[in-house]
This record gives C-alpha cells, structure tokens and sequence, in this order.
C-alpha cells in the first residue's frame, strides 16, 4: 500500500491523499491537480496560492451544479456535491500561510457549504458550541440512533485539521452505527477556534477535553458513565494527556501516536522527517500565539507525554502507521510501554500488508477506521455487528 504521489513534494500528496480519503472524487482531484502539476516544481510553499484556486474553481463549479439540482428538488444529489464542495475548499484553505489572501473567505464558504449539505441531504450531525473558560469550542455533534442514553466519543483535530475533516474520516458514521455518539471538536488552536476566535494551542489538553466532558454530561441521550477520547495526528498527543488528567473518560485510543511532538521540532528545524502543512514555522507560531521562534519553542516544551501515561487507569488503544514520515513510529512503542496501568491496553502497527502506513493512514484510512470504531464498541459497551 502507498500514498498516491502525484506531484514531486509529500506535502501536497499528503494534503490531495486526505481528500480521497474524505469523500473526494480521483476525476475531479485530477482536473484540480493537472494544471498544477508544473507549479510544485518551486516546492510546497512557492505554489500554495494555485493550489487553493484550482480547488476553489471545482468547489465552485459543484456549487453551480448543485444549485441545478436543488431547483428541480433533487436536494440529496445537491447535498452531495456540496459535501464535496466544502472538503475541496477545506483542502486548498488549509495549505495556505496565515494571512493569505481570499483565506479567509474561503473557510467561510467552506463551512456554508458544508451547512448547506447538511441540511439539504438531512446528515446526522449538528453543530454546537462547547463552553470553555475563554471563548467556545465548536463542534460537530452526531448522535447514535435509538433512545436512552448512548455511549460517546470526543474526537479532536490534529495540528492543521479541523472538525469538518474529522467527520469525513466517517468515524461518527461507524460510532453510530456501533450505538455510539460522536462529538467532533475544534480544540483551541485549530479549525474555528483558531481561525474565528484566535484561541491558541493548549499544550494541557484536559483543560478543554473536561469541559466537552461537561456537555456531554448535559445530554439526556448521553450514558456519562461511558465516554471516550481519541484524536488524529497531534490529537494523538492531546487525546492521552486528556485521559491521563481527565478521569470521567473510560477508554481512550489515538489515531498516530504523537508522544513527543516537542521532540519532533527539534528534529524539523534539522530538517529530519516531514512536515504536515506549507508555511510550517509560521502556522506553528499562528496556532500557538507565539511571537517568534523562541517562544513558540518555550510554548510547546509541555508536548510531551512521558512521566504522564502512568495515570491512565482505562483501555487505551495505539495505533500507527509502519511507514510514518512525519512521526517515528517508535513513538507508539513509548506510548504503549508507559500505559502501564491501563487494565487493557493494545498497539496496533498498520503494515502493508493491510495498509494505512502512512501518517494517519493517508493512504488507506478504511483499517485505522474500523478499529478505532470496534475498539469504543467493546470497551464503551457499543456493538460491533
């Protein structure tokens, strides 16, 4: 198994691979990409602003259809095209630097379209804003069918994600069909938190991991004796802290083991391993408030979990891919060696084998998506068919 490498940089592949993955067609991601294909040649920052027109014009080109369909009613067809509308938006929005013209505007019409959809194709999910101490968290909320109270799971972002991309990796639509809810967020630093309110990376994750805990204990439909947390990518990070801190959750898992990402810095600014995004050192100071290179290194000395995996006293899944170019698989070694508390702890190594070898399996999601999902089925008391 393999990324798709259409152009010369891992970064752009990276960014079109996750598109496949969340719902895009491999037709129209060639028309976005061929015109562009010259453009990566001057590496992954130089070419971001065709990058983002060329998936905008698709965007706009379903929009236009879209709306065809819905004036003859045909709501569900025009749902569909806007659902892929949005992630095309999303996909170009996110590889652009801080202040990049037409950014802006073009999240906006992202989440437009994405409500749009939502509404026209009548999608379980529900957006909501999540209390914190300064400002909110918005959030994705997809509730397990039937009644009475269900199990949970909150789901967090990576370093450059946002909530939107998390409900297209589908894991709300396997909870759900396993009778588990789904609470997608936009943890400060990333998606509308960042972007809408400025709220920056907290290194110390409970701090709002708890107070999503807290809503979720509002909820009449939600079991708060059985809540979950995982993340992907620097959620891999975030989700273990909050577990670690936050002991109303009762089983845990990560999409990537982020274990040290302070550490990763160190071997970025050596040039070792990949990065995520274009522009990487300016959004890193972006997302975590910093003024400069020093304190943004001084701000993530806390991204770090050893001495703290100790606490986690629930199942604990790890998962990771074999052929990670951004964090080392040995960071899922770390991880799983110090849960030496947790009564049912696994690590799972994707290979080729089966696939999802790449960061966050970029390259074949369907096997980190269907253990993550058997995993809260069996460990929050869902069911896995």
């Amino acid at each position: 198994m393999a990324l798709f490498e259409f152009f010369p940089n891992y970064i752009w592949n990276l960014s079109v691979a996750i598109a496949m993955e969340s719902g895009g067609k491999i037709g129209e991601i060639i028309d976005i990409c061929q015109p562009i294909k010259d453009a990566a040649d001057d590496g992954a920052d130089a070419g971001t602003p065709q990058y983002m027109k060329q998936w905008v014009a698709m965007a706009d080109k379903l929009i236009e259809l879209a709306a065809e369909d819905e004036a003859k009613g045909r709501n569900f067809s025009a749902s569909n095209k806007l659902e892929r509308a949005s992630l095309y938006m999303f996909t170009g929005e996110r590889m652009q630097g801080h202040g990049h013209p037409g950014r802006t505007e073009t999240f906006a019409k992202a989440r437009d379209a994405f409500d749009r959809s939502t509404q026209l194709g009548q999608i379980n999910r529900e957006r909501m804003e999540i209390p914190l101490d300064n400002g909110t968290m918005p959030a994705i909320w997809t509730k397990a069918p039937g009644d009475g109270p269900k199990p949970a799971v909150v789901f967090c972002n990576g370093l450059d994600s946002n909530k939107e991309l998390l409900y297209w990796t589908r894991l709300p639509e396997e909870l759900a069909r396993r009778g588990i809810s789904t609470l997608c967020v936009d943890q400060p630093g990333s998606g509308e938190a960042l972007r809408l309110q400025n709220l920056p990376v907290d290194p110390h994750s409970e701090s709002w991991a708890s107070k999503a805990v807290d809503w979720l204990e509002t909820q009449e439909n939600v079991d708060a004796s059985k809540i979950g947390m995982t993340g992907i990518s620097l959620g891999g990070h975030f989700a273990p802290r909050a577990v670690a801190y936050e002991p109303r959750f009762a089983s845990g898992a990560v999409w990537g083991a982020n274990h040290n990402w302070r550490e990763v810095q160190d071997q970025r600014m050596a040039r070792e391993g990949q990065n995520p995004i274009p522009h990487y050192w300016a959004h890193v100071h972006w997302a975590f408030g910093a003024e400069d290179q020093e304190d943004f290194l001084k701000k993530s000395e806390d991204m770090n979990l050893n001495g703290h995996m100790d606490r986690i006293k629930v199942p604990f899944l790890v998962t990771h891919g074999a052929n990670d170019r951004q964090i080392s698989p040995s960071y899922a070694d770390d991880l799983y060696d110090q849960l030496i508390n947790s009564p049912r702890r696994e690590k799972v190594v994707f290979t080729p084998r089966e696939g999802g070898v790449e960061h966050v399996g970029a390259d074949n999601m369907a096997y980190g998506l269907d253990l993550l999902s058997d995993w809260f089925a069996e460990t929050l008391g869902g069911h896995a068919g």
